[in-house]
């Protein structure tokens, strides 16, 4: 059995579905699922069982023998998020835990670090898993020290010389987008945002650049296609040798021109955009260049074999946000 936890959210359930695809056995799930729409991202799957996080780890307990992997997705993903003590209950303190059971219990472990842990940092993005260069990572929410925090605690443990899990792995996500992410508001990729804006006969609204040499709207991000995460936590199913922390983006950075100049593509249409002023709060601290440096992934053997800007967007839009069901 592999247990997929915030298995109804974004990612997860794009894991969930690409496990199903390849028939890896049964699948139990643990997630919260309110009185909203998030049910609709698991309504095509298979699943065992539904756990409730709160009852997680008396569920693995009893399940030990059957449990083959722990992919852990669950946390709170708002970068926004002002309530501290949220985010060490449930990303912190929760994924230590689930990292200190499968290490108990000769189980593999994988689960979502993020690239907000790099902070305002444009240049040397490496996935560096040493505890004195994860403790020198500046975060610029407290969202992103959380995940710090959490590859800081494994990094702590491995070096004391702690047992760990047999197999694990923290990944660094960079800018997502795909299907199943409807329901996570403001949080929704630039992708899913400026498609409802175009289809609704709006115009593209872009930052201005603030910068000198970077023209308005050629401010990039390292934007990676959902499947294509789904994809790297099956490869790292598949060679149980490897661990460790490792940076999950394309390795190609990106505009959000280029973005909208292939949501126009996908959609058969001329997309009208404007510029507009950057809110001066974040002027200090916003990023214009960010980008994985994917060699370590890499030179485990992970094939890099990633959807274009281009070829993904034309996917998301022409597979889903077009079409009757936009669910995976």
């Amino acid at each position: 059995m592999i247990v997929v936890t915030g298995a109804a959210g974004f990612i997860g359930s794009n894991i969930v579905a690409e496990l199903e695809a390849l028939n890896r056995g049964p699948i139990a799930v643990a997630d919260w699922f309110g009185d909203g729409d998030k049910w609709r991202n698991l309504a095509k799957r298979r699943i065992s069982a539904f756990v409730d996080p709160n009852d997680l780890l008396v569920f693995l307990s009893d399940h030990a023998r059957d449990v083959e992997s722990v992919i852990h997705m669950g946390a709170i993903s708002a970068t926004t998020e002002r309530d501290v003590d949220r985010l060490i209950a449930l990303n912190v303190n929760c994924t230590v835990d689930l990292w200190d059971w499968c290490a108990a219990h000769d189980v593999r472990f994988l689960y979502a670090s993020s690239a907000a842990t790099y902070g305002a940092l444009e240049t040397g993005l490496v996935d560096d898993e040493e505890p004195h260069r994860l403790s020198a990572l500046r975060p610029l929410n407290a969202y992103g020290w959380s995940k710090k925090a959490v590859d800081e605690m494994i990094a702590h443990r491995i070096a004391s010389g702690k047992k760990p899990p047999p197999q694990w792995a923290g990944l660094k996500f960079f800018n997502v987008y795909g299907p199943n992410e409807y329901h996570k508001g403001d949080m929704r990729s630039v992708v899913h945002k400026l498609f409802e804006v175009v289809r609704a006969g709006g115009k593209a609204r872009l930052f201005k650049s603030y910068r000198p040499g970077i023209a308005d709207g050629e401010q990039r991000r390292d934007f990676i296609y959902v499947r294509d995460c789904a994809t790297a936590i099956l490869w790292l199913l598949d060679n149980p040798q490897i661990s460790g922390v490792f940076n999950l983006g394309t390795g190609i950075a990106r505009s959000f021109l280029d973005i909208t100049k292939a949501l126009g593509l996908a959609m058969g249409v001329d997309i009208d955009f404007e510029f507009i002023d950057m809110p001066e709060q974040i002027r200090d601290a916003y990023q214009y260049y960010t980008q994985a440096d994917m060699r370590k992934f890499a030179s485990k053997g992970f094939p890099n074999h990633f959807y274009s800007l281009e070829d993904g967007v034309a996917e998301y839009v022409k597979s889903h946000l077009i079409t009757a069901d936009r669910y995976r």
